[in-house]
């Protein structure tokens, strides 16, 4: 059943918003012009911007989680890369940076950040082929590797270079036959 509390037409607006527009340089008032509501309504229910902010990057990264499961490793990336999420991936990093420093209302961005990743993304080693011993290590080597490429494309804009970057990566797999499922 999708959630059409307040709240999540709210948070569904400000992604696709955030996506056209960017908005982490934004006040709060602002974003909340933008989004057609009050920065009352959005401090109800986000708390303060960040964690409005906060809240897109999540069900960004959610989403993004969901879709893992349906795509190939190379179809995966190319959503990842695909230039409407480009405004949604530097929030990403912005956030990344002000939780590690601790800045407030975006220290709980760091819950999950790795870890929520790891059970789908060693589901799809398993799916793979990949032993189960070598699943936890293969889970954080593709995870760093897609969010330091992800970091590499939104700071240089050098698709061409990131794209042959996975590329090589994912070629790394082929002799094992880990890049398609065995079927």
């Amino acid at each position: 059943m999708i959630d059409a509390s307040p709240r999540a037409k709210l948070l569904d607006a400000a992604i696709d918003h955030i996506a056209h527009h960017g908005g982490a340089g934004r006040s709060l008032r602002a974003l909340a012009a933008d989004l057609g509501t009050s920065h009352r309504m959005l401090i109800y229910h986000f708390g303060s911007k960040e964690g409005l902010l906060t809240a897109v990057a999540r069900e960004v990264e959610a989403r993004q989680r969901a879709a893992l499961a349906d795509l190939d490793p190379a179809e995966f990336w190319r959503r990842l890369t695909a230039d409407d999420l480009r405004a949604n991936e530097k929030l990403f990093f912005q956030l990344y940076g002000q939780a590690l420093g601790g800045t407030p209302g975006t220290t709980e961005f760091l819950d999950g950040v790795i870890h929520d990743w790891l059970g789908p993304v060693e589901a799809l080693l398993k799916e793979r082929g990949v032993p189960e011993a070598d699943r936890p290590a293969h889970a954080r080597l593709g995870l760093a590797v897609t969010r330091g490429l992800l970091l590499d494309l939104v700071t240089t804009g050098d698709r061409d270079a990131v794209n042959a970057a996975m590329e090589q990566f994912l070629a790394m797999y082929e002799p094992h036959g880990l890049t398609k499922p065995e079927h």
